[in-house]
């Protein structure tokens, strides 16, 4: 008896909720789709190593990821059960963007050699490791983080790769793996930083406009 009303209860629980689709209409999930979607992008032009293509698609991903925060932030009517799925989407987001990403864009600049797995494993797991560590401690009283944010090695790799037609190639694939290897470290090291925010919206938005510019010109060049 007592089964059966369990199953009762969960039947009508679930027909309460609302349907999955419906989340894409909130407008801080439909920003963060929309990062998504520049973040595959992204990959897609690093897979064929079209470098500056695939740099502007990630930096717009970030870009994305800062904004659908600050849209669900003035959202205050916004329902409990949105706020939920807005942020299990963006950690998820998060990882194709920000580990996911620059992984590929590692492994495509050296030619997908067995020996960039190393460091291309090492963004992926300290990505996975930050965002799970995030969504279980989050911020503290003091308003500080563990370690570095995960969208930090996108927006580090997008001024780095302003070398990759300037110097040697092999010189540069190097200084890339040591960048993510480091970025890597930082993600998981025992320190806490606060969080950015306010004027920190500016210097991102205009720091992505003015990359943008720089691999459009070298794009429009080539």
């Amino acid at each position: 008896m007592l089964g059966l009303l369990s199953l009762m209860n969960k039947s009508e629980n679930e027909s309460k909720a609302p349907s999955i689709l419906s989340f894409v209409a909130d407008k801080p999930n439909l920003v963060t789709l929309l990062g998504l979607s520049c973040g595959l992008l992204a990959i897609f032009f690093a897979l064929n190593q079209n470098f500056p293509a695939a740099i502007i698609a990630m930096l717009w991903a970030v870009l994305f990821d800062w904004y659908d925060g600050l849209i669900a932030r003035s959202m205050p009517d916004r329902s409990e059960s949105r706020k939920m799925f807005g942020g299990y989407m963006d950690s998820l987001v998060d990882m194709v963007v920000s580990a996911t990403g620059p992984a590929i864009l590692l492994l495509s600049v050296g030619d997908f050699s067995p020996w960039f797995y190393p460091g291309a494993l090492a963004i992926v797991v300290a990505g996975v490791l930050r965002l799970a560590y995030f969504d279980v401690y989050g911020i503290d009283e003091n308003g500080t983080h563990a370690g570095i944010t995960i969208d930090n090695t996108p927006l580090t790799i997008s001024a780095l790769f302003l070398l990759h037609t300037i110097i040697d190639s092999n010189i540069f694939a190097a200084i890339l793996y040591v960048a993510i290897l480091v970025l890597a470290y930082l993600h998981v090291a025992p320190f806490r930083m606060g969080k950015l925010g306010g004027r920190w919206y500016y210097v991102v938005t205009t720091y992505v406009g003015v990359l943008t510019v720089a691999y459009s010109f070298i794009i429009w060049t080539d």
